[in-house]
């Protein structure tokens, strides 16, 4: 399928879904606020991840991200889209978290964090650093400017607010809920989720090198490392803890069918890909390796379930299906235009 081809697709798929999604904000839509922000959740990980391995790149060096730095660049472009997906979940708050209704945000003690005024002004500056570090990032690359002068405060500024923005949209969901693991979490998933992205276009491109291949292998194995560990370590302390304030966030997690998921991503989304990632010859597979990086994508969208939706009550249902399936088509339509902007970079870093 030619490119221009799989766009128009893409676009699509991602409005007749997003019409599906809309009919359930219609019908339900306090359903429909949790669907939103769980696929906002999984998608937002992509130009954000994308971001973060540019700039690590522009510090460590190496093959791999130059071999991929198109693929980097068409996640970046689908950062503009975060602008119109949030504007829905502005007219649902007080459907989904407890700490804007007073009835239930009375007896908090983290008010002073938790409350409207202070989460819409986080919220503001989260953008603001977003899009200026992309376009400021961007522009540079295209000029064949050095990324080093600003790789160093665009990781910190990135680890700050990817770390802050995942406790006030999801974390907060349980506002009893206190974990110093959790943005650290959300950041190596969206490093883990772009790279997926980028290692299945590569895969998929019959110029990239098996050797290329293995590199981007090797990389993701480690991501998928780092975030199980991290993922790990925050189970393993709430369960020594066992706190009133923490358990009840795993519980709700690992029952009515929850813990059936849970298991599924374990194996999913660490076991199956790390056993098959250590194997050199699937690495420079492409079938194997796009199979890996499809599984972990599809473990993304998961998850994001998995952390939003226990918290509304209730199971998956068509209208999650259909937002993921929105964010995701129209995400993707944004990055097959994006490539077009950075074509001329091969002149400077092929």
């Amino acid at each position: 399928m030619s490119r221009d081809r799989a766009e128009r697709s893409a676009w699509i798929i991602g409005v007749v879904a997003l019409l599906v999604a809309v009919v359930g904000w219609v019908l339900r839509p306090d359903g429909f606020a949790f669907a939103w922000l769980a696929a906002l959740t999984a998608w937002i990980g992509w130009p954000l991840g994308c971001l973060a391995l540019l700039l690590t790149h522009a510090l460590t060096g190496g093959r791999w991200g130059e071999m991929i730095r198109s693929q980097l660049l068409a996640g970046i472009a689908t950062l503009p889209l975060l602008l119109p997906a949030i504007l829905p979940l502005l007219f649902l708050l007080q459907h989904l978290y407890p700490w804007l209704r007073p009835q239930e945000a009375a007896d908090l003690t983290n008010r002073f964090y938790l409350n409207l005024p202070f989460a819409v002004t986080r919220g503001a500056v989260y953008l603001i650093i977003w899009f200026g570090l992309a376009a400021v990032t961007v522009r540079a690359v295209r000029r064949g400017s050095s990324l080093m002068v600003i790789a160093p405060i665009g990781l910190i500024l990135l680890g700050l607010t990817v770390t802050f923005a995942a406790i006030d949209a999801t974390m907060s969901l349980d506002p009893h809920f206190i974990s110093s693991d959790y943005g650290m979490i959300a950041a190596a998933e969206g490093g883990l989720f772009a790279l997926s992205i980028c290692v299945f276009a590569s895969a998929m491109n019959p110029e990239t090198a098996p050797i290329t291949l293995d590199d981007l292998g090797r990389l993701l194995l480690g991501l998928t490392v780092l975030w199980a560990y991290l993922d790990f370590v925050q189970l393993l302390i709430v369960w020594q803890s066992d706190l009133p304030d923490e358990a009840p966030w795993y519980i709700v997690r690992s029952s009515s069918g929850w813990g059936t998921v849970a298991a599924v991503l374990a194996g999913g989304h660490f076991l199956l890909p790390f056993f098959a990632l250590m194997s050199p010859s699937l690495r420079r597979s492409r079938r194997g390796i796009a199979a890996i990086a499809v599984l972990l994508i599809a473990m993304e969208m998961l998850r994001a379930w998995w952390l939003v939706l226990p918290a509304s009550g209730h199971g998956a249902n068509w209208i999650d299906v259909a937002a993921m399936l929105a964010l995701a088509a129209l995400s993707t339509a944004l990055a097959l235009r994006g490539p077009r902007i950075p074509a001329i970079l091969r002149a400077h870093h092929g």
